[in-house]
């Protein structure tokens, strides 16, 4: 995709009104928005990626609009399992829920501030070196490995999620009170201009979807090459995760087996990034597989991972209340079988 600079501008100009406009919105009126507001702004979100995808597949052809909508997709279910760390960082720093929404608002802008350089750095390594192809192919195989080997039944906690150099700095390097003063970023004490721990979660939020992009960029690389692809997509699978936090947040721990169909997807698109490499490298059975094939293979995997996870969901709820009807007779039973002489 030969682009003018026009159309970046363009997007990236319209990106960042979607945003400040979203920023407006919650600075205006702190509150823990409902499950009806949530809903419509995730629908609204969603709508305007694939009105953007089907902008691409006209302008650019179904082939760079097939990318963006795998893309999309990947980096948005990998957005649903960052979620589940979000939740840990906005318990473990006891935000106010009337402030939680301008916590990830300003998380996920330094985080897509963050990941535009990360970005614009693996175009330019993918472009002179092929044999990252192998090395993301690879490391995406061994990230499968480990969602599949972890214990998806422990509850995370606190210990999950520790803090990176960046937080560490916050803390380290400027003066902080561990006390929230409204939805302030800094206050003064005894004179002297602290930080709140408002400004740390943010940090905190931010630099931890950074290191989860550690994983998602390369995945998106293997679909598609097209840095302008690869920005967009992440932009529009960052945007809506604010809303989607408030909305599946009950539902989070119903998606048991969301980890296993994560590392389906990622080592699909290892292998996809290995063939390919060897593809270019001369090695004749080496298959391509076309970004139609990608799409729906995404697709179907956390089609059946949502719907298999539900299940689970259900027959293990339906067994606890069984579980607790069995013991609740057996103590009404208890008493009676003790007065019998």
């Amino acid at each position: 995709m030969d682009l003018p600079v026009w159309v970046w501008i363009a997007t990236m100009g319209g990106i960042a009104a979607v945003i400040a406009f979203d920023f407006y919105l919650v600075a205006r009126k702190p509150h823990e928005p409902s499950f009806r507001e949530s809903l419509y702004w995730v629908l609204f979100y969603v709508g305007l990626a694939v009105l953007f995808g089907l902008g691409v597949t006209v302008f650019a052809g179904p082939g760079h609009g097939g990318e963006f909508f795998a893309g999309w997709i990947t980096e948005y279910s990998l957005s649903v399992d960052n979620l589940f760390v979000f939740v840990i960082i906005m318990a473990r720093f006891a935000v106010p829920r009337e402030y939680r929404q301008k916590v990830l608002v300003v998380g996920i802008v330094l985080a897509l501030l963050l990941r535009t350089v990360f970005i614009a750095l693996g175009a330019q390594a993918i472009s002179r070196f092929d044999w990252l192809f192998y090395f993301f192919g690879a490391f995406l195989i061994f990230t499968a490995w480990k969602l599949l080997k972890q214990d998806e039944t422990d509850e995370a906690d606190e210990a999950d999620v520790p803090e990176n150099a960046a937080l560490r700095a916050v803390k380290k390097f400027l003066p902080a009170t561990t006390v929230y003063h409204g939805a302030a970023l800094t206050t003064r004490i005894d004179g002297k201009r602290v930080v709140t721990p408002m400004l740390i979660v943010m940090v905190a939020v931010g630099t931890t979807d950074l290191l989860f992009a550690v994983d998602s960029i390369p995945a998106i690389f293997g679909l598609t090459k097209e840095p302008y692809l690869v920005l967009t997509a992440n932009a529009f699978a960052l945007m809506g995760l604010r809303q989607l936090f408030f909305l599946v947040g009950g539902l989070l721990d119903r998606l048991v087996h969301l980890s296993k169909g994560l590392a389906v997807v990622l080592a699909f698109i290892g292998f996809k990034l290995i063939f390919e490499a060897m593809h270019r490298h001369g090695v004749s059975w080496a298959p391509e597989i076309p970004i139609v094939v990608s799409l729906g293979v995404i697709v179907a995997t956390l089609a059946v991972t949502t719907v298999w996870s539900l299940h689970t969901s259900r027959r293990a709820a339906r067994c606890a209340v069984e579980d607790a009807e069995s013991a609740r007779r057996s103590e009404e039973d208890a008493p009676v079988r003790d007065s019998q002489p």
